[in-house]
């Protein structure tokens, strides 16, 4: 509705301003008067574009609006013989322009007016560019930008580095790989570059502890026995593999490094998920003197992640134990009852160490904008893969919590065979 009445009053307003000068037969003073408010109308539209209440592509329309009108008030001001007739023609080139307008804004209204999926605020906020997209295509685009800096700055070590990791999360790992290695050869071998070298051999070779991946991490090890990069990586393939006491050990490790450049509240989390896993199988707790080394602030941040997860108790009916493998994989994710129904956290486990108990929460989030801790229910689905794949096939089991509260327990049972 704004942006129509502004439209009409862009269109009417120089109107009856150039009648006015006609009447008063001051061509030269019209023409400086319409140039004034020219100007004085860009100005306007230039501080709404500025202030989001247009955006680009309504700014260029507009403004393309009001240069014809100028160049109208122009050409009839080049005239000093109007007549009653021309008077006429006038005041049909604006109510021409009003009724473009208005079915213009009524159609653009039906089709993408979806005011009912909008926020009332209190304050007016800009609109997302972003809007739509998916974390892939986001993904991607963050990929283009960072590629189109190291093609204007082919020696900047950091962009190569940024570029290594974009290529890694967007899952291309060979490209990962050859831009962590122009890293190294700019400027040398270290471990903070080795340890991400290392995760993308170790996600290409489908999360394997392969040979080369080993030897990069002991390279990198023996140059920083406590690097984050490379101790998040053995930590993460020791809890996939169930080896929870070495996960705890290894992330553990980055914390007493006293590091200022790590999420300490995101891995104070995966200790506690390590711990309560390692807890459920034997019964037992590791070492608590772990605990009690922590500052204060990490033992708040410990309680405070433990009130937003979901911790859940797999295992599998007594009728389809027989057709579990230690090979298979258990692939666990858990989606918003309500909203959205987008996976919030996913997480895996080998088949071997059931019954186990999982763990999720924001340190296991896809990716997505919508988090786990800020949904009040979820919907947890298990799937234990004989193929690897998350999307099940025929031999598969499964196993679903039709609903679940955040910081709350449940037991989920592997119950169904895919057919």
């Amino acid at each position: 509705m704004i942006v129509v009445l502004v439209s009409l009053a862009l269109i009417w307003i120089p109107h009856f301003r150039q009648k006015k000068l006609l009447e008063a037969g001051e061509s030269g003073v019209r023409q400086q008067a319409n140039l004034e408010l020219f100007n004085e109308r860009l100005a306007a539209l230039e501080k709404e574009l500025s202030d989001n209440v247009l955006d680009q592509k309504e700014f260029d329309s507009l403004k393309q609006e009001l240069e014809v009108s100028l160049l109208q008030d122009i050409k009839q001001g080049q005239d000093e013989s109007f007549n009653e007739q021309g008077k006429r023609k006038s005041a049909l080139w604006p109510s021409l322009m009003s009724v473009a307008v208005i079915i213009v804004a009524g159609v653009m209204y039906q089709r993408l007016g979806a005011y009912q999926e909008m926020e009332n605020t209190a304050a007016a906020t800009p609109a997302n560019p972003h809007a739509g997209m998916s974390p892939e295509q986001l993904m991607q685009m963050r990929v283009e930008m960072i590629e189109q800096q190291v093609a204007a700055e082919p020696e900047n070590s950091q962009a190569w580095f940024n570029l290594g990791h974009a290529y890694m999360q967007a899952g291309m790992f060979d490209k990962s790989i050859s831009a962590f290695d122009k890293v190294i050869s700019l400027v040398g071998e270290h471990a903070e570059l080795l340890g991400p070298k290392a995760t993308a051999l170790y996600y290409k070779a489908g999360q394997k502890m392969i040979p080369i991946v080993q030897k990069l991490i002991d390279r990198s090890l023996a140059l920083d026995p406590h690097d984050p990069s490379t101790l998040l990586l053995v930590g993460m393939d020791a809890f996939y593999t169930a080896d929870y006491q070495k996960a705890i050990d290894s992330w553990q490790k980055i914390l007493e490094s006293d590091r200022s450049d790590i999420d300490r509240k995101a891995i104070i989390s995966a200790i506690d998920s390590a711990k309560m896993r390692l807890q459920a199988n034997d019964g037992t707790m590791p070492n608590d003197a772990t605990h009690a080394n922590l500052k204060a602030e990490d033992k708040a941040a410990s309680a405070e992640t433990a009130a937003k997860t979901v911790t859940v108790k797999l295992s599998v009916s007594p009728e389809l134990a027989s057709k579990v493998s230690n090979t298979d994989m258990i692939f666990v994710f858990a989606r918003p009852t309500e909203g959205p129904s987008v996976p919030v956290a996913a997480t895996k486990v080998s088949a071997k160490a059931l019954p186990v108990t999982v763990v999720l929460d924001d340190t296991t989030n896809m990716g997505g904008s919508v988090k786990l801790s800020e949904s009040k229910n979820v919907e947890v689905i298990a799937v234990l893969s004989k193929h690897g794949n998350l999307k099940p096939e025929a031999g598969d089991l499964r196993g679903k919590l039709a609903s679940i509260d955040v910081g709350g327990t449940g037991d989920l049972v592997l119950d169904t065979e895919v057919q």
